[in-house]
């Protein structure tokens, strides 16, 4: 279970069709399930968020994050079904687990100072005392892989050059370090082999196009694995269970990324599973039997399990509408460990053992949707389809309101994802299903460039972001009033990240398309925000700017798509919220905006929050900003009082 980069993924035949069982069926929109309740945002916030599964050395207990006290703090969830066991403190940094160690107790985490994005990666002590491995300041750190003989593990750290990240190994016995790779060249980790020889890298060149290197420890000499022309995705997955193969995930002659394996003494390359939809990620099971993918089908996780080294399938059932996202091994292939959701319900953690050709019944162990709210008052998530303003297909998930009818039309937001070239999935939110309890619809919407959906429609708004992705939003409007049951002077914008740019965008360039935007830390300048990127993304800094533009070459084409410069045009209630330590859209990003917004005379509501970075992570200011969210949509989109400013005034 030491696998943790890919959060320990590993699903049996039994799992798929026992989670089936585990939920209780829930009704759809339109059926009969007497009056909808309106519940508040602290009964939504009372549900539970829960990552990281990695289980303890005798396999007894589960290691988690968990945000149960308002904050992620580490607990040990025991696999008996007992109460679960808080071993981390924190009243005010988030804890993100990473792994117990192989032989005791003791455990890794990361964590930052109030959302800078500066971790540190830390032991958590037998005495319950935190020992920082990456002490200093100024410098970001990461958790990598364990070594197969547990002797040791390895981690990334940029404190020799902020640009990059270093590869160590660290003793588990004292945590003295050895520098493994000196990366001067913004390598990205991939894998180690069984033996500990060789680490597979990867070295971002466009943000489709990519290539595997492999460094070989004992010679010290790096081998490029990929030569190749054009544009190619390569990214290592892992070593095969000998250490004669490197699997890895490529688009070569493919729309979709498939996985493929290099022969290590040869160099060939072969096919070995090639889906209509992109796999994931690939993994092997500690031991080295089974060979776990995940593929992003439509929205949604599918996972599919093969013998090694037969590579024979197992005949898994249809999950139906569970989204398993995060499933793993316990060393010693006794029991599995998995996540599963629904749009209805928040991820739960599930074990099960593994004994004989059924295995045992899985157990849920967590139940983290709050027990006052009744899973049949949410809503489920359609995947819909609609023809943009040029034909193209644009694919997106719709959260339909069960008031929602002809004679009663609601109020709906376009929901815009971040990245660029992020991907809305099927899944739980609790501001999504706030906003739908609170008769809202919702339409998240993949617009050109969104992932998951084919390289060709991923390159679709490449240097045409805020126009053809853009468009994409505005012609959504066509879908949803065609449904009938959507108010057509109703219908606003909201997004986070690239997606609050996506709002601004709106707001600015078609200015008259949507009633109000709600834009969480969004971008207003390119030619800032482009120049002002996290120095530990440099190994990304060059790909971001072929797709979105140089700050110093293309200045006037930034200029041209910012909305801080021409945010005279906006004239419709906005919304702002903000970080201010947020390291990727900074402060500024949203001050300005706002200022130059209220100069126009518009309604602009601005909450800031002085304790987070780039997303919200502690639930007290969730609170805060989805009740001023919904409050400010209550006044401006769902009552009536849509205030229009004329910009000639």
């Amino acid at each position: 279970m030491r696998h943790v980069r890919h959060y320990l993924r590993l699903v049996p035949l039994i799992i798929l069709a026992a989670c089936q069982a585990a939920d209780q069926p829930v009704a759809g929109a339109g059926d009969d399930i007497g009056t909808i309740p309106e519940y508040s945002i602290e009964q939504f916030l009372a549900s539970t968020n829960v990552f990281g599964s990695s289980f303890s050395p005798t396999g007894d207990k589960i290691l988690v994050s968990s945000d149960e006290t308002g904050i992620y703090n580490a607990y040990a969830i025991p696999v008996d079904g007992s109460p679960p066991v808080q071993l981390t403190h924190s009243a005010d940094d988030a804890v993100r687990v990473a792994g117990y160690f192989p032989a005791d107790e003791r455990f890794l985490y990361l964590s930052d100072q109030g959302g800078n994005e500066l971790h540190h990666l830390f032991v958590r002590e037998l005495d319950g005392s935190a020992t920082d491995l990456t002490p200093g300041e100024n410098l970001k750190a990461t958790f990598l892989d364990w070594a197969l003989d547990d002797e040791s593990f390895f981690i990334g750290t940029n404190e020799r050059d902020n640009r990059f990240f270093d590869i160590y190994e660290v003793s588990t016995a004292d945590y003295e370090r050895t520098l493994v790779f000196r990366n001067e060249e913004g390598f990205n980790y991939g894998a180690v082999s069984p033996d500990e020889r060789f680490i597979a890298l990867s070295k971002t060149n466009t943000t489709s196009d990519s290539d595997i290197y492999l460094y070989d420890r004992l010679e010290d000499k790096l081998r490029h694995l990929t030569p190749h022309e054009g544009q190619m995705v390569n990214d290592p997955e892992a070593f095969a269970p000998d250490g004669s193969a490197l699997y890895i995930r490529t688009d070569e002659g493919h729309e979709f990324a498939y996985l493929a394996r290099i022969d290590l003494e040869t160099g060939s390359r072969e096919a070995i599973v090639q889906p209509d939809w992109d796999v994931w990620y690939a993994y092997f099971s500690r031991p080295g039997n089974y060979l776990i993918l995940g593929i992003n089908e439509d929205a949604r996780t599918r996972i599919r399990v093969y013998e090694y080294p037969s590579m024979r399938q197992l005949d898994l059932p249809d999950a139906g509408d569970l989204d398993i996202t995060s499933v793993g091994m316990s060393d010693d292939e006794s029991r599995l460990a998995f996540y599963a959701s629904t749009p209805r319900t928040p991820r739960n953690l599930y074990v099960a053992s593994v004994e004989g050709e059924g295995g045992s019944e899985p157990k849920r162990l967590t139940d983290t949707l709050n027990p006052e709210i009744d899973p049949e008052h949410l809503v489920t998530a359609e995947p819909v389809r609609f023809a943009s303003y040029d034909g193209v297909e644009i694919p997106g998930i719709l959260y339909r309101p069960h008031s929602a009818s002809a004679d009663t039309p609601v109020p709906a937001l376009v929901w815009v994802h971040g990245g660029p070239g992020g991907q809305s999935r099927i899944g739980y939110s609790n501001l999504i299903q706030y906003l739908v309890n609170h008769g809202y619809a919702v339409y998240a919407i993949n617009n050109r460039g969104s992932s998951g959906y084919g390289k060709t429609f991923y390159k679709l708004d490449d240097r045409k972001h805020g126009e053809a992705d853009l468009d994409d939003c505005v012609a959504s409007k066509v879908m949803l009033i065609e449904t009938g049951w959507v108010d057509p002077g109703r219908i606003g914008i909201v997004g986070g990240s690239y997606g609050g740019y996506m709002v601004l965008a709106a707001q600015t360039f078609r200015p008259d398309e949507f009633a109000v935007g709600v834009d969480l830390f969004g971008i207003s300048n390119w030619v800032r925000t482009l120049e002002s990127i996290p120095p530990w993304w440099e190994s990304f800094r060059e790909a971001l700017y072929l797709e979105m533009g140089d700050p110093a070459e293309d200045k006037q084409a930034l200029y041209d798509k910012s909305p801080l410069f021409h945010a005279d045009q906006i004239r419709r209630p906005l919304m702002v919220l903000q970080g201010a330590n947020d390291p990727r859209v900074i402060q500024a990003e949203s001050d300005d905006i706002v200022e130059a917004v209220r100069a126009n005379g518009v309604p602009v509501e601005y909450v800031l929050f002085e304790d987070e970075g780039h997303g919200f992570a502690k639930k007290q200011n969730q609170l805060e900003g989805w009740r001023a969210v919904l409050a400010f949509l209550d006044r401006y989109l769902k009552t009536g009082e849509l205030e229009v400013a004329d910009p000639a005034d």
